[in-house]
């Protein structure tokens, strides 16, 4: 296990050497000087000229490159803000904590929405509850998420005054924002518990359980459920690290504080170096959420947990 763990680690690196090569390239050529926007439109060539050299941006493009993936995965250092001239790692930290409690809470709705809906749905197959579920879910796919917060805010905030529009002072705050993006998502997830569901409640072995009498519950969520996991759970860790990066619509929704708005403002500002170091982050989390679906494998499917077994003995 300890070795498809670190195998999994090994195989991240490529993945963000592409992804920070992409997003530096996009940047690089994006048009615009950064000199002029640190700088301002009163600045002297000379001025200008002065600025690009102590910024390094006089440098081939590759050698810039080189450097900012050396300082960004050897010292943490994802470079300074054009804008306010503080480090980015710094301001991607301190906002964390926000974009990851709207991203986490959100997940929890899907799961708590979405998994009993999709059970419910492939249970009662054909039937008024089936459609009248899978309709909800086509439903809440349908409406975009800026349009669903929107209505959220007008009906609970303004016309019934019940729940803050805006801040972080309370935990009321965060309702909004994460059922916002937690129902779009538990659509999502509804439909791929059902599926699943479908296929394993068909399997010999579910059968075999129901004719020796079991009860119907522990049929359904002892052995179905738990073997109709392994899809469930790969949308569930793609939909955490989709959750950080789609923060964005949310966060300045309901003015949150997160990295979603702080890119949003990055991306207005043309803010390079947050711009790069934000979707790099978000990269890391997301590989991250992704590892620990592959790890959470062999815990809810003892066959993945034999294979690893296996394989370490032939490594032996």
């Amino acid at each position: 296990m300890g070795r498809y763990v670190a195998k999994r680690i090994l195989w991240m690196i490529p993945i963000l050497l592409g992804v920070s090569f992409l997003v530096f390239t996009l940047m690089y050529f994006t048009p615009g000087d950064p000199a002029a926007i640190i700088m301002g439109a009163e600045a002297t060539p000379a001025e200008l000229e002065a600025c690009r050299v102590e910024l390094g941006l006089n440098k081939p493009f590759f050698e810039r490159y080189l450097l900012y993936v050396y300082n960004a995965f050897f010292h943490f250092d994802l470079g300074t803000s054009y804008i306010n001239d503080r480090p980015v790692m710094t301001e991607l930290l301190q906002r964390f904590p926000y974009t990851f409690r709207v991203a986490g809470i959100s997940v929890l709705i899907a799961m708590v929405i979405g998994i009993p809906l999709g059970v419910m749905a492939a249970v009662n197959q054909y039937t008024w509850k089936d459609n009248a579920s899978m309709l909800v879910a086509l439903f809440s796919m349908s409406m975009p998420n800026f349009w669903f917060a929107l209505m959220l805010v007008l009906l609970f905030s303004l016309k019934l005054g019940w729940l803050p529009a805006t801040g972080i002072g309370h935990w009321t705050c965060y309702i909004l924002p994460c059922f916002s993006i937690g129902v779009h998502s538990a659509a999502g997830l509804a439909r791929q518990t059902r599926s699943g569901m479908l296929e394993v409640i068909r399997q010999d072995y579910i059968i075999t359980a129901r004719a020796k009498g079991q009860k119907e519950g522990k049929v359904i969520y002892g052995h179905a459920l738990r073997n109709a996991l392994i899809p469930i759970i790969t949308q569930v860790g793609t939909m955490l690290g989709h959750q950080m990066g789609g923060a964005i619509i949310a966060e300045s929704i309901f003015s949150i504080p997160g990295i979603g708005s702080y890119m949003s403002t990055a991306i207005k500002s043309r803010d390079y170096p947050v711009v790069q170091g934000g979707v790099l982050f978000v990269a890391v989390i997301f590989a991250l959420s992704m590892l620990l679906v592959d790890i959470l494998y062999a815990f809810a499917d003892p066959r993945m947990k034999s294979r690893y077994q296996t394989a370490k003995k032939r490594t032996a």
